[in-house]
């Protein structure tokens, strides 16, 4: 099966400074949940931002399958306050929708009837909606969310994750999600990838949450809350099986 995105030896930095990634090796299947994990500042969304080539590699290459149609849900929104835009206005910034079309991406995203709503009155719930149902517009083959759920209380974040789920089981899409800590996100993939300028351990998710490397970023204290939305996910021929699940982890400490 083709890769929708691969990197090899992937290493980004941002002026003189050390690398913020370091020989990356990187794969995403069609139809994959992958989750990213990491501590502040171990490169998650630098990662993501080369994967899809909005910053440059220093050494190493990104490929992605051509024509790769990709939703990119972001960490943050920087909107003016001031600025009058509605959630409808919001949409048609990158594309023509017509009513219809637009009423139809916010029910698949539980925000029916905010079209008329300024954005800057929107909730931090409502507000992640909205931008997943701009994410949507394009049909994408791969979702990205860049850590979608920060500012969200636990209930919210396992809600978010539940529609993205039912998103992904709707269109088929391969889903690229950022954290920067486990709880909902990690029972709700098929691979993990636990990074720290460069790749610690990866493979499912029970493979990961058992690894030392992972613990010894993590700590202890997320099984608990593994349970607060469970993922439910054929693992049948769709996808390769990945060799990395028995792989064993290392940290540079």
């Amino acid at each position: 099966m083709s890769a929708l995105i691969e990197a090899k030896g992937l290493s980004v930095a941002y002026g003189p400074a050390a690398p913020v990634l370091n020989h990356v090796n990187f794969t995403l299947h069609p139809g994959e949940i992958v989750t990213i994990v990491g501590p502040n500042g171990s490169g998650k969304s630098t990662l993501v931002r080369a994967l899809l080539g909005m910053v440059p590699a220093q050494q190493g290459n990104v490929s992605r399958a051509r024509g790769l149609r990709v939703g990119y849900v972001p960490q943050k929104l920087h909107l003016d306050p001031n600025l009058p835009l509605s959630v409808a206005r919001f949409l048609r910034l990158n594309r023509k929708l017509s009513g219809d079309e637009i009423a139809h991406l916010l029910s698949r995203t539980g925000a029916s009837g905010l079209e008329k709503r300024e954005m800057a009155t929107l909730s931090g719930g409502q507000l992640q909606r909205v931008m997943l149902a701009r994410a949507l517009a394009g049909d994408p083959q791969l979702l990205v969310l860049d850590e979608p759920t920060q500012g969200l209380d636990q209930p919210g974040t396992a809600a978010f994750y539940r529609l993205i789920e039912a998103v992904r089981q709707e269109i088929n899409c391969a889903v690229l999600s950022v954290s920067h800590d486990l709880h909902v996100v990690m029972s709700a993939s098929d691979r993990v990838v636990c990074l720290n300028g460069h790749v610690c351990c990866e493979g499912t998710p029970s493979v990961v949450s058992n690894a030392p490397e992972y613990r010894a970023l993590f700590g202890m204290g997320t099984q608990g809350a593994l349970a607060l939305y469970q993922h439910h996910h054929d693992h049948g021929t769709d996808h390769p099986d990945h060799p990395h699940d028995h792989e064993t982890c290392s940290h540079d400490h």
